[in-house]
């Protein structure tokens, strides 16, 4: 490139100790320009062990502009989830005449290539809103974290190829279901156009969010495969807030976009699904916050929030439905969900997918 864009690297720490070293290690050895990039550290406040800021302002802030390129610090007094807190440093770079944004997620280190790499594949090609690197297992390098995230036509998200050899990926830049948010370039034009994560979103399913509004405009989203990045990743089982973030987000965000036809479609199988999802709370340990999403969906305020964020989206949205779901996958692939449960559920799902299909929705 004879020009490099400037980019902002936003690094989201919740309590990065364990992390950060080795990502400076990283950013030490980028292929780019360093007077073209920052750094912009944000702190969220951790549950147990507070503030990571004396840590980062040790290890980070005495390399800014040297070894490493300009370091931003903006520590925060809450935890502002992964949206708001990517928010904040997405702000900083837009306020700073940035040209692009990657988020990268604390537990994660970039190849040398990797943010020259994703930049070649956005500047070649206008028409693509958002780049995801190739995500790969650490330290299992030679293992697929994720080549570029699917979507479920219920509204699920999952990793794409996971534990799949990183030799198998295509290896030209190619259309994805939507873009992971831990190694994720983003325009800076299109986020003063079409907004930043939406922070409502507060963890999971924000990145799904975020590539479907600019797949809703037209734009594509793709992976750039010779961009690497490196994901210390595990599914953790054990933190079962999550599973509440996750369905009450994924119900809302197909409130958010699709018509009232499509869903009524898909009424029959999400009640369904939603008896088999309370099996599977049951067996793994999670059937609290499987009824609080109950509780949830039972409040007629939470359904008026949502519906008002449907408002908004519907309003400047270029697509159908049937172009936003036409990547939408007919089974759903959790890592660590097995078994003839497992395997009988995405059976009646994928059955339930052709039928749409014969009635010529999908």
């Amino acid at each position: 490139m004879p020009n490099f864009p400037k980019v902002a690297i936003v690094y989201l720490s919740y309590h990065c100790e364990l992390y950060l070293e080795r990502a400076i290690e990283a950013w030490k050895k980028l292929d780019y320009p360093k007077e073209q990039v920052v750094i912009v550290v944000v702190d969220n406040q951790h549950k147990n062990y507070g503030s990571s800021a004396k840590f980062i302002q040790e290890k980070a802030l005495p390399l800014s502009g040297n070894v490493l390129p300009k370091v931003v610090f903006l520590p925060q007094e809450t935890n502002l989830g992964f949206a708001g807190g990517n928010n904040i440093g997405i702000n900083w770079a837009v306020q700073n005449g940035y040209d692009y944004v990657f988020l990268h997620n604390q537990d994660g280190f970039m190849a040398p290539e990797c943010l020259a790499k994703l930049v070649e594949a956005m500047e070649k090609d206008k028409t693509v809103g958002a780049a995801q690197a190739l995500i790969c297992l650490f330290p299992e390098i030679d293992l697929v974290n994720t080549s570029g995230n699917k979507y479920h036509y219920l509204g699920f998200g999952f990793c794409g190829d996971y534990r799949l050899p990183v030799i198998g990926v295509e290896k030209n830049a190619h259309a994805i279901g939507y873009a992971s948010g831990a190694a994720l370039l983003m325009r800076v034009d299109l986020i003063r156009a079409h907004g930043m994560l939406d922070a409502d979103f507060f963890a999971y399913h924000e990145d799904f969010e975020y590539s479907f509004r600019l797949k809703a405009q037209g734009y594509k989203i793709i992976l750039a495969p010779e961009a690497h990045f490196f994901h210390e990743y595990e599914f953790d089982k054990k933190n079962t807030t999550k599973y509440f973030l996750m369905e009450r987000n994924r119900i809302g965000m197909w409130l958010m976009y699709l018509d009232w036809s499509t869903l009524l479609l898909l009424a029959p199988i999400e009640i369904l699904l939603n008896f088999g999802l309370l099996f599977f709370s049951l067996k793994c340990g999670w059937i609290k916050e499987w009824a609080m999403v109950q509780v949830y969906w039972l409040k007629w305020s939470n359904w008026r929030f949502w519906l008002n964020k449907r408002v908004l989206t519907r309003k400047s949205r270029k697509l159908s439905d049937r172009d936003l779901l036409q990547d939408a996958v007919s089974a759903i692939e959790f890592e660590g969900m097995g078994g003839r449960f497992v395997r009988f559920g995405n059976y009646v799902l994928t059955q339930y997918a052709r039928l749409l299909k014969a009635l010529g929705f999908k």
